[in-house]
C-alpha cells in the first residue's frame, strides 16, 4: 500500500478550486493539506472535496485572511485546533488518520509570514513569527510529540542556504533572517526527534524551492525560489517515507496560480 500527502499554501481555495481539482485527478493524493484558505468554514468548497473523492475534512476558517484545511480519502478522528500567542487566527489544525502506520497526528500549520522589516522592536508582525516559533518549541516537548505525528504547512522559513535563491542576499529578507532559521534549525535538531522529509531525499548541496514571488516577471526563467513549504514527521513515521516531489509546474499552470506549489511525501 503506497500512500501521498501533500502540504500547498493555495491562496484562497475558493478563487483557485478548479486548479486544486485538475491536481487532485492528476496526481490522486490519499491526504491534501491546504493552507491561506481565506475563508470562514461554511465557505469552504466542501461538496467539491466530496465529489473528487475527498469526503474527510478538518477545516479552520477565517475571513478573507489565513485557514487552513485538510481533505483526506481516509477517516479524520480527533480533530483539534490551536492558538498560539494569544491570537485567535486560523493557523493550525490536526487531525488524526491512519495511513497504515498506526493512528498517526497530522498537524496543518500557516506560520506567520512575519511582515518586512525583520526587527521586533519596529515590527509587531516579526515579533509574532518568532513568539509563535518559541510557542511551538515549549509545545513539542510534550511527550505526545515523540510518536506518529507529522507536521506540514507553510512555515515561512527557508531554513537552509540551498532552500534560497542567493543566501547572502536573502539574509536580512525575512524568512530567511539567522533569528528565523536559527529557530527552525532548534526545532528540527533540538532532540525533538523530527525528519525534514523532502532534505531525507533531496541532498543539501541541492538548491530546491516551493515558492517563487508574484512581483518577478518570468520566476521560470529568473527562478529566484525559496522553499517555505515543509512536511517534517517523527523518525518512525519518516522510515515510510520513499520520495518526495515538489510540482514546480504548478506556480505555471494558470493566469493567477498560487505563488506556492504542492509538495507531495510519499509512504510505502
Amino acid at each position: 500500500m503506497t500512500t501521498s500527502i501533500v502540504t500547498w499554501n493555495i491562496n484562497s481555495v475558493r478563487l483557485r478550486i478548479e486548479m486544486v481539482l485538475n491536481f487532485l485527478r492528476e496526481y490522486q493524493p490519499d491526504v491534501l493539506m491546504l493552507q491561506e484558505i481565506k475563508c470562514t468554514n461554511d465557505q469552504f468548497p466542501r461538496n467539491a472535496f466530496i465529489e473528487a473523492g475527498y469526503p474527510h475534512m478538518a477545516v479552520h476558517g477565517q475571513k478573507g485572511y489565513h485557514g487552513v484545511a485538510t481533505v483526506s480519502k481516509f477517516p479524520l478522528t480527533d480533530i483539534s485546533s490551536r492558538s498560539f500567542c494569544e491570537i485567535p487566527d486560523s493557523r493550525h489544525i490536526a487531525a488524526l488518520m491512519d495511513f497504515g502506520y498506526g493512528p498517526t497526528t497530522l498537524h496543518n500549520f500557516y506560520i506567520p509570514a512575519g511582515g518586512d522589516e525583520p526587527d521586533v522592536t519596529i515590527n509587531p508582525k516579526f515579533k509574532h513569527k518568532l513568539d509563535f516559533l518559541d510557542e511551538l518549541k515549549t509545545w513539542f516537548a510534550e511527550p505526545a510529540f515523540q510518536h506518529r505525528q507529522l507536521i506540514a504547512g507553510d512555515f515561512n522559513i527557508a531554513p537552509h542556504e540551498n532552500d534560497v535563491w542567493n543566501h547572502k542576499q536573502l539574509l536580512k529578507i525575512i524568512s530567511h533572517t539567522p533569528m528565523e532559521t536559527e529557530r527552525l534549525d532548534a526545532l528540527l535538531k533540538g532532540g525533538f526527534g523530527w525528519v525534514d522529509l523532502v532534505r531525507k531525499h533531496v541532498p543539501y548541496d541541492q538548491k530546491i524551492y516551493s515558492w517563487w514571488s508574484y512581483r518577478g516577471k518570468d520566476w521560470n526563467a529568473s527562478d529566484r525560489g525559496r522553499r517555505l513549504d515543509h512536511i517534517w514527521s517523527t523518525s518512525d513515521i519518516a522510515q515510510n517515507c520513499s520520495g518526495i516531489e515538489i510540482v514546480r509546474a504548478a506556480r505555471g499552470w494558470t493566469a493567477q496560480p498560487s505563488d506556492h506549489v504542492p509538495v507531495i511525501a510519499h509512504f510505502g
